[in-house]
């Protein structure tokens, strides 16, 4: 009988990893998703559209910021330094730049309102561990705005960890002033620093 519940469980444990792994989204299939979940929530939502500030904190962490990676994307921001990091601090920089990083994605839906997004085809090599997808988000009467999402496969699926907008990428503009910071104050300066803009 022990023999039979081990054997169930190892078959429905191989059942669930199947699944999981069917219901990955390709990087191209998970951009085109949650941007078009985000914009079609601001279209249903008079309080986002008139940019409650609450709503769209909460809308920014149920939507986008699952697929973010922050662990890559501290470490692209912060350089060199990354490596001379504790783990402790590797943890705090993390955590200070995601919080960082929830107010830019938070202000930035704001632009985006009354916009249709169209993404451009993915030319995916088999294997693959890291890729870019290109956006074009579209608005009547304005030329259409570039964004680009650097995105990375991860044990969890495929994750952002940078995004260009109009060719300026957001994490690799702060990579100069936290190396400066870093540079004069250490990483325990950078932490502090980010700290006192969170706060």
């Amino acid at each position: 009988m022990k023999t039979l519940v081990v054997h169930l469980l190892v078959f429905l444990s191989f059942l669930l990893t199947q699944t999981i792994a069917a219901r990955e989204l390709g990087p191209e299939e998970l951009v085109r998703k949650v941007t078009a979940d985000v914009l079609d929530t601001i279209k249903a939502d008079k309080q986002l559209q008139a940019g409650d500030r609450k709503k769209v904190l909460a809308l920014v962490e149920q939507k986008v910021l699952p697929h973010v990676d922050f662990r890559e994307a501290t470490m692209l921001a912060v350089g060199k330094s990354w490596y001379a990091a504790s783990p402790a601090q590797q943890a705090r920089l993390v955590s200070e730049f995601r919080s960082m990083l929830v107010r830019i994605y938070a202000s930035a839906i704001d632009v985006y309102r009354g916009q249709t997004m169209k993404t451009l085809p993915v030319r995916l090599a088999p294997g693959a561990t890291e890729v870019t997808v290109r956006n074009r988000y579209l608005k009547q009467g304005r030329p259409p705005v570039p964004v680009e999402y650097a995105m990375r496969r991860t044990p969890e699926g495929w994750k952002i960890y940078d995004i260009s907008v109009e060719g300026v990428s957001l994490v690799l503009t702060y990579r100069a002033e936290f190396e400066q910071i870093t540079r004069t104050s250490g990483v325990d300066g950078l932490i502090k620093r980010l700290s006192e803009r969170n706060a």
